[in-house]
């Protein structure tokens, strides 16, 4: 970070899953500030409401290979990372890959301080969650995309879709920017991530064109429920998010 002018364009860092239990919180908090070499971060998130064993090893397993789970009580985790934001560590705090009933648990917590302003989650054409975003919509928490454009590794490629093409062809765009400016006009933030120039640039399109009422009616129309992302290896976990419809 030296040198980057990091208030420009703001920080964040995730709380990772072997850290999950409330006196673990901080001190990861911290260790992360002091790596990225900054007094506070602007998003400090739960990575995910799957704990696992603390210790040194980030996935931790058995002899059998098998990941060791932990057990906590994520309302706790919310009040350590409440802390955080009250020591000046964070200045906000949210979540990621909470389902609704796990969302739900945080907002019900008696005494809740700061609830969280977003959850990061899977979202695309294939996986638009619009039951999640209602609900993110109702409560003002913020719906954060991840793999907004599929993953490359699955046979189901979302940028080869047909519709996407189409809508590319028609606007002159790639079907890469198509499925972002999706997003954005249904009020959902993206994370992209290049490290080649040319794609960030492309990127940077997304502000310069509209989609039409009827461009977003046959978007909507490609929903799947295709999560290519499903975290099997936690899947036996208590807290294991994507059992639920959503």
């Amino acid at each position: 970070y030296n040198n980057f002018p990091v208030g420009e364009y703001g920080s964040s860092c995730k709380l990772w899953a072997t850290f999950l239990r409330p006196e673990l919180v901080r001190p990861a908090l911290e260790k992360s500030l002091k790596k990225l070499q900054l007094d506070y971060v602007d998003l400090y998130i739960i990575h995910s409401p799957m704990a696992l064993k603390p210790g040194e090893e980030l996935l931790p397993k058995d002899e059998h290979g098998k990941l060791i789970f932990d057990t906590v009580d994520l309302c706790a985790t919310w009040e350590a990372l409440e802390k955080c934001k009250d020591a000046g560590l964070a200045k906000s705090i949210g979540v990621s890959n909470f389902n609704r009933r796990q969302l739900e648990m945080i907002l019900n917590k008696p005494g809740l301080k700061y609830k969280p302003v977003c959850n990061q989650v899977e979202c695309h054409p294939y996986l638009n969650q619009r039951k999640l975003l209602d609900f993110f919509k109702s409560k003002d928490i913020v719906l954060v995309a991840y793999s907004a454009l599929g993953s490359a590794r699955d046979k189901r490629c979302l940028l080869d879709d047909p519709v996407l093409g189409a809508l590319a062809k028609k606007h002159k765009r790639t079907p890469a920017l198509i499925a972002l400016r999706y997003q954005l006009q249904r009020g959902v933030v993206v994370l992209v991530k290049s490290y080649n120039e040319k794609t960030i640039k492309e990127n940077m399109q997304v502000f310069e064109f509209q989609l039409t009422s009827e461009d977003m009616k046959v978007l909507e129309g490609l929903n799947r429920n295709v999560r290519y992302f499903t975290a099997d290896i936690l899947i036996d976990h208590t807290n294991y998010p994507f059992s639920d419809k959503y």
